[in-house]
């Protein structure tokens, strides 16, 4: 019998990983919003990547349900919510789900997986992460824009779960320090509040050295912060974490030369924050340069770009600028 499996939260990323275990066997009902269950229904779910990926899934195909009761006969479900939304996610599975079901969470953020637990306690409940961008386009397209993989706390269901990604192309690992993982790539997801308040693609914002400036001085707060609380820290792209600042800061012509891999990106792609700022949602910056204020705290480290680049982004939600130009947002957050 085909594996079956949840997807609580089918937005961007949640339709692209349903779409691409469909893709491989696995037995995929989604959960989401009604705007998505429409557009579904009408259109099917196509995914795209820039490798060249493109598959369509028929409305007949898909089980979509806006109702969380639907997901109490699952082997287990992948968690996709925004973060913010993780807490009243989790109290609802909670009482619906068996506790054979194992909870896997691929959300942004460190801490999702501990709130998923402390409501489930007698589920197993995995944490996990994906490295990489989907952005929603028309009738049902969701488009991975950049590389990455998606990375999950290694144990039998991660192993099970990999088959059925191979069928996509959609690179795939377990790990066994799944904190580290998180951490590390919280480091990259610090680029989500620039690019967000840039308004560019993300190839157009990271081809940009004073978009570039900003991200390494607020990856410099996190290492500080990561490095006292003695996180090791692992190699999620083809440079070393603690080499990224450095790296960033380089001029422009240098940059393209030596870290041509960080450019290779579709020119559509954009972070999941720019996406929520559009749409009008609340974004997630408490569980990014929020994570990195808390953890500094606990140390007595300062990091005022990240409390900054949090205050622009709160400010962009709000109503206020989410159109700096490289110049304009590297003088806000010297400011």
């Amino acid at each position: 019998m085909a594996l079956r499996v949840g997807i609580i939260g089918a937005g961007s990323i949640g339709c692209y990983v349903g779409g691409s275990l469909l893709m491989g066997g696995a037995e995929v009902s989604f959960l989401g919003r009604e705007r998505i269950a429409a557009v579904a229904a009408e259109h099917g779910l196509r995914i795209t990547d820039f490798r060249g990926l493109d598959h369509h899934l028929t409305s007949a195909q898909l089980w979509f349900y806006t109702d969380i009761a639907a997901m109490a006969d699952r082997d287990c479900v992948i968690v996709t919510v925004k973060s913010g939304d993780t807490a009243a996610v989790a109290a609802d599975l909670a009482k619906v789900l068996n506790t054979r079901t194992i909870v896997i969470s691929l959300q942004n953020g460190v801490g999702n997986a501990a709130v998923l637990q402390q409501a489930m306690p007698n589920n197993r409940v995995l944490p996990g992460m994906i490295g990489f961008n989907v952005l929603e386009g028309d009738k049902g397209c969701f488009h991975a824009g950049t590389d990455g993989e998606v990375i999950i706390q290694d144990t039998p269901i991660a192993q099970e779960l990999a088959g059925f990604f191979a069928a996509s192309g959609t690179p795939f690992e377990t790990h066994a320090d799944m904190p580290s993982v998180l951490w590390s790539k919280l480091l990259l997801n610090l680029n989500n509040p620039i690019n967000a308040l840039s308004g560019l693609g993300l190839k157009e914002e990271l081809s940009q050295r004073g978009y570039r400036l900003c991200l390494a001085a607020l990856q410099r707060e996190a290492l500080a912060a990561i490095s006292a609380a003695n996180i090791p820290i692992q190699k999620l792209t083809a440079v070393p974490a603690r080499w990224l600042p450095a790296v960033l800061s380089l001029p422009d012509f240098v940059f393209k030369r030596l870290a041509q891999p960080m450019l290779a990106i579709d020119p559509l792609a954009r972070s999941s924050m720019w996406e929520d700022l559009q749409r009008g949602r609340k974004t997630e910056v408490e569980w990014l340069n929020g994570e990195v204020l808390r953890l500094a705290a606990d140390y007595g480290i300062a990091a005022p770009i990240n409390a900054r680049v949090r205050e622009l982004i709160q400010l962009a939600e709000q109503g206020g600028r989410k159109d700096y130009s490289a110049d304009e947002l590297l003088a806000a957050i010297r400011a």
